[in-house]
């Protein structure tokens, strides 16, 4: 790698001219029971607590997967093999992805990311340490459909998606099923996925990493209403709600919710939102699986399972998917 002054890497916007932002956010205030897309924790603040979050001793998501991938990673370039190019679903400037281009090399490496900061910052850090490797940024929602501009002038082998960390369990099953399809299409014929996966274990593990002692959870659970009133003017009170978080073995999910302290009212956009003592507002649920299970919900989408890869203490899973 080299070092020196940050470089500038093309950024293209894809997002849609009119937000949906503040439509999503009504529509889940409006549903019974009551929920907020999870990707509105991460504001500058939520982003900082969740870096706080991967840093707890109860919290063994990050440590497991960091420690497959600086032992497998060698092994998950081979397996996508040379000529790649590499579409990370994130800003993609962690140590993760840097282990994963260190070993791979590919011919272009494009972050796609809904935060056009985090974009910039992360890839005029990899321009610079990563000068052979073409870097082109999308600002654009991931989990839905893009019109993703092709590198028709490279002689791309393979078209891979890198989706690290477990936010592949953000989504319902049906959801996650959806999602993969949509990968699988954006990759083609032979493409590859290459994505990380928190796996089913002890109950009381799960519950403590998402319950921690210091409460870091809790304040970046809260935070999200911080980032709602803030961005688009409404006016939840954080001392109305507490952070409740469970595991719900049967739907092999922990569900993350706001729960309502008192009967009071929230305004946004000009409408009213009330909430009975106890109310449980949903902010997030993360799925767990087992390899099996995975595998078969790719297999639906249109992937083969050709690799896995596990940390030491079989928690976490990186799943080597190639397009059937």
């Amino acid at each position: 790698m080299s070092g020196g002054k940050a470089v500038a890497a093309p950024l293209i916007d894809l997002l849609p001219p009119q937000d949906p932002a503040l439509q999503e956010i009504l529509a889940g205030l409006a549903r019974h029971p009551k929920e907020l897309p999870a990707k509105y924790f991460y504001d500058a603040a939520g982003s900082a607590l969740f870096e706080r979050i991967c840093e707890l001793p109860e919290y063994y998501l990050t440590r497991a997967e960091l420690q497959l991938m600086e032992r497998h990673a060698p092994a998950m370039a081979g397996f996508l093999g040379a000529g790649c190019e590499l579409i990370e679903f994130g800003c993609g400037s962690g140590r993760k992805t840097r282990l994963l281009l260190e070993a791979l090399q590919p011919l272009a490496f494009v972050p796609i990311d809904i935060s056009r900061a985090a974009l910039e910052g992360a890839c005029s850090d990899l321009a610079r340490d990563f000068p052979s490797v073409r870097i082109t940024a999308l600002l654009a929602d991931y989990t839905r459909a893009i019109d993703y501009p092709h590198s028709s002038d490279l002689a791309i082998r393979r078209r891979a998606v890198y989706f690290p960390g477990s936010t592949v369990g953000n989504f319902t099953r049906d959801e996650a099923t959806a999602f993969l399809r949509m990968v699988r299409d954006l990759v083609g014929d032979g493409g590859a996925l290459v994505i990380g996966v928190d796996l089913k274990k002890d109950p009381a593990v799960l519950h403590a990493a998402y319950n921690d002692a210091a409460g870091v959870t809790a304040a970046f659970n809260l935070n999200m209403l911080t980032h709602i009133n803030r961005r688009f003017g409404a006016d939840f009170d954080l001392a109305g709600f507490e952070h409740f978080a469970f595991y719900d073995e049967k739907m092999g999910r922990i569900e993350m919710h706001l729960r309502a302290l008192e009967p009071h009212k929230v305004r946004l956009a000009g409408r009213s939102f009330g909430f009975a003592t106890g109310e449980l507002m949903r902010t997030e649920i993360s799925c767990k699986y087992d390899v099996q299970e995975f595998e078969d919900m790719g297999r639906r989408a249109g992937f083969q399972a050709a690799r896995t890869w596990f940390d030491d203490g079989q928690r976490f899973a990186v799943f080597g998917f190639v397009a059937a």
